[in-house]
């Protein structure tokens, strides 16, 4: 056989990842704020966008009645039209990529075990502003506390380490940086470093320039007039005070109850980190992508929020202007790959509405319960699940699951907090894990001081109730949510008593 060059035809297939494609993509995974942004960017790039004010003709709310079957009739995939012209067709991205997250999308939380934080309270001012969150987000710590050292000391050089001093300080107050440091750092004597960090110390709020708890503690205590010998043994054993450990406390510090129950009540009530209240503030708050709110009927009615999406609509008088004023091929090949591009930006964003609104109904049909009666009815739930009944892919459901928000009567949830794991249980139908880790808080919220459940027990009890679950398992559901062992939670609850 002669060895040559030849030439072949041959036909196969192959996706192409165009950018319209690309970026539809994007679009489905973005979330309504993300959104707003990407038609700012394409109102500035396309002169023949237009806003039309809220799209208030945008998808019309799904309707959820009880007990009835999904009925939508979307075809399966066609997420986003690419293309400019009407016989263009439709791109199913379920197969550009099939990987998917699997994570639960729990937010989890640990109870902050500390004392003493200071809550401030909104009292009953209705919509009046917050004037702590005002103050915080006008004035640093570093500025509160430089605007007071002028009024403290006349001594150039003390005043200049104080402030070199409160430029070291963290977020919460305190200095973290080693005091001999600060001294050779600046070139100073150490009874001027010590003038300086003293000075610091008297400064509002009390508390600051603490090197550690029991410094910061201890000046709160002098402060407030309270600092005696019983006082300074208790906060110099606040690692005692951790344990629970009463009965060695009232012998070191040489009390009766009644006294021991007093101090304890006092040393709560100072601020471990008195420079947060000067920390700035996210007051940013989430936005929902969907809104949830029960219908007349029974069910539910379900709406994207309209106030963050703008419609869209194409500005046909000004492009017949253009197209009236275009004498080159470039300018009108310009101008109608524009009128294209408009044209699948529209339908594009259009499709994406449909998408959310149809896997959000699906979400909210899978977890009525919780929707009704809360969290201990969340069932688990998966990608799967959700994409079998919609008739879409994994991937497709995941990218719309992705950084959007559902706001309901209950509270505003991302959508992936709604896919759970379970845990068998007696119905056969299976339980989430959501709902186990709830109702294992509630068992050990109702606990007493003589009362405290071991894991053993608490699993004893789920497993009464229908859930079949392990020590082991409840032990790890319990270290979730941020609940101290069996030992723990007695110490707490003796300590607790005592005060």
């Amino acid at each position: 056989m002669a060895l040559g060059p030849r030439l072949d035809i041959r036909q196969t297939q192959s996706l192409v990842m165009t950018p319209q494609l690309q970026q539809a993509i994007k679009l489905l995974a973005a979330s309504n704020l993300e959104i707003e942004s990407f038609i700012a960017e394409a109102l500035e790039a396309n002169p023949l966008l237009d806003t039309g004010g809220p799209a208030d003709a945008g998808a019309e709310p799904e309707r959820i009645e009880p007990a009835t079957a999904p009925g939508e009739d979307a075809p399966a995939d066609q997420l986003m039209l690419a293309g400019g012209g009407e016989g263009d067709a439709p791109l199913d991205l379920a197969s550009v990529d099939r990987d998917w997250d699997t994570g639960d999308g729990e937010a989890r939380g640990p109870r902050d075990a500390e004392w003493g934080a200071a809550a401030g309270s909104g009292g009953d001012m209705g919509e009046a502003p917050d004037w702590e969150q005002l103050r915080a987000a006008e004035i640093t710590l570093c500025e509160h506390l430089e605007a007071q050292v002028g009024l403290r000391t006349r001594d150039p050089q003390v005043s200049a380490i104080a402030r070199h001093i409160i430029g070291l300080l963290d977020d919460a107050g305190y200095l973290t940086t080693p005091f001999s440091e600060v001294a050779d750092d600046l070139g100073v004597g150490t009874e001027a470093a010590e003038a300086a960090l003293t000075l610091v110390q008297s400064l509002d709020p009390v508390g600051v320039g603490a090197r550690d708890l029991a410094e910061c503690i201890a000046l709160q205590a002098r402060e407030a007039d309270r600092y005696d010998p019983c006082m300074a043994m208790l906060i110099a054993n606040l690692d005692l005070v951790a344990k629970g450990e009463v009965a060695r406390l009232k012998r070191l510090c040489r009390v009766d109850d009644e006294d021991f129950a007093d101090m304890l009540r006092e040393l709560r009530s100072y601020d471990p980190r008195p420079g947060l209240a000067f920390a700035s503030c996210d007051t940013s708050s989430v936005v929902p992508d969907i809104l949830v709110q029960a219908n007349a009927a029974g069910g539910w009615d379900i709406a994207l929020n309209e106030d963050t999406l703008p419609k869209l609509i194409v500005n046909r008088g000004y492009f017949v202007e253009l197209n009236a004023g275009a004498t080159s091929k470039e300018s009108r090949g310009w101008l109608k790959e524009k009128l294209a591009d408009a044209h699948w930006l529209i339908r594009a964003l259009d499709q994406r509405q449909k998408t959310i609104l149809k896997t959000a109904a699906e979400i909210v049909r899978q977890q009525d319960g919780f929707f009704r009666r809360g969290v201990a009815e969340l069932r688990p739930l998966t990608l799967r699940e959700v994409a079998e009944k919609i008739e879409m892919h994994e991937s497709t459901v995941s990218r719309v699951t992705s950084n959007k928000y559902l706001a309901c009567a209950r509270g505003t949830f991302e959508l992936k907090y709604f896919f759970t794991s379970g845990v068998a249980s007696a119905d056969g139908e299976g339980a989430s894990s959501a709902a186990i880790k709830a109702r294992i808080r509630t068992l050990i919220d109702s606990e007493t001081a003589r009362t405290i459940l071991s894991d053993q027990q608490l699993a004893e009890m789920l497993q009464k109730e229908g859930f079949d679950l392990a020590r082991r398992t409840v032990a790890k559901y319990r270290e979730a949510i941020g609940l101290g062992s069996s030992a723990q939670r007695r110490r707490a609850k003796k300590l607790a008593s005592a005060s």
